[in-house]
C-alpha cells in the first residue's frame, strides 16, 4: 500500500497531517491553488487506501475523511491484529505438538483433526513445511501403526513426502488391516456355524 501511495506521488500526505485552513477567503490565489492541490492529494491517497480494503476494514474507517488519521487508525487495528494473532499461535503451537492418535480413532479422523490445527496455525502466519507435519503424524500415531511407522522411515525421504502421500499410504494400510480383521471374524462365523450344524446333526442321530 505504501508504495502504491509513493508512486501515485501522495505518501507525503499520510507522513504529513492535511489540516483544512479555516480562513479560505483570506488566503491569497497561490495559497488558495496550493490547498486545493492538497485537497485532492489527500482525496486521492484516500480513494487509494479505500479500494485496498475489505468491507470490514472499510467499516472502521468510513467516517474519517482525512488520509492521516484513516492510516493511523489502520495501523493500530493491525498491531491489535497482531497481538492476537501471537496470543492464538502460543495456545495452537503446544496442541498442535500434544496431539496423539486415539486407539479407536481413524487415519481420516486423525488427520482431519491434525490439519485443523495445522490450518489455523497457518492463516495466524506460522510457516509449517510438510516435512513438519508428517513428522509429527508419524511420531504421533496409535500402537497398530509402528511397523508401518519403521517401514516409512526407512524406505521414504521424509523431506520430500507430501502430507497427501502419507495420508494415502497410511490409509491403504488401515484398509488392509480392516479387511484382514473382517476376513477373520467372516471365518470364526463361519467355523461356529459348522460347529453349530455338524452338533444339530449328530443330536439328530442320537435321537433317532
Amino acid at each position: 500500500m505504501k508504495a502504491i501511495l509513493g508512486v501515485q506521488g501522495v505518501w507525503e500526505m499520510v507522513e504529513k497531517c492535511y489540516v483544512e485552513s479555516e480562513n479560505v477567503d483570506k488566503l491569497t490565489e497561490t495559497q488558495k491553488e496550493e490547498l486545493e492541490n492538497k485537497r485532492k492529494k489527500d482525496q486521492c491517497a484516500l480513494t487509494i487506501i479505500h479500494q485496498g480494503l475489505d468491507d470490514d476494514m472499510f467499516e472502521k474507517i468510513a467516517d474519517i475523511t482525512n488520509v492521516k488519521k484513516v492510516w493511523d487508525t489502520l495501523q493500530n487495528f493491525v498491531i491489535g491484529v497482531e497481538k492476537v494473532k501471537k496470543v492464538r499461535l502460543q495456545t495452537l503451537r503446544p496442541e498442535f505438538e500434544s496431539l496423539m492418535m486415539k486407539e479407536t480413532e481413524s487415519i481420516s479422523d486423525y488427520f482431519t483433526k491434525v490439519l485443523t490445527v495445522v490450518h489455523q496455525m497457518k492463516r495466524l502466519g506460522e510457516k509449517l513445511e510438510d516435512v513438519c507435519v508428517v513428522e509429527k503424524i508419524l511420531r504421533s500415531l496409535n500402537s497398530k501403526f509402528y511397523h508401518v511407522v519403521v517401514a516409512i522411515e526407512e524406505s521414504k525421504d521424509l523431506d520430500t513426502m507430501s502430507i497427501d502421500q502419507l495420508n494415502g499410504s497410511l490409509w491403504a494400510h488401515e484398509e488392509r488391516m480392516d479387511k484382514g480383521k473382517q476376513e477373520h471374524v467372516e471365518h470364526v462365523l463361519q467355523e461356529k456355524l459348522s460347529w453349530n450344524a455338524r452338533g444339530e446333526t449328530n443330536e439328530s442321530g442320537r435321537q433317532g
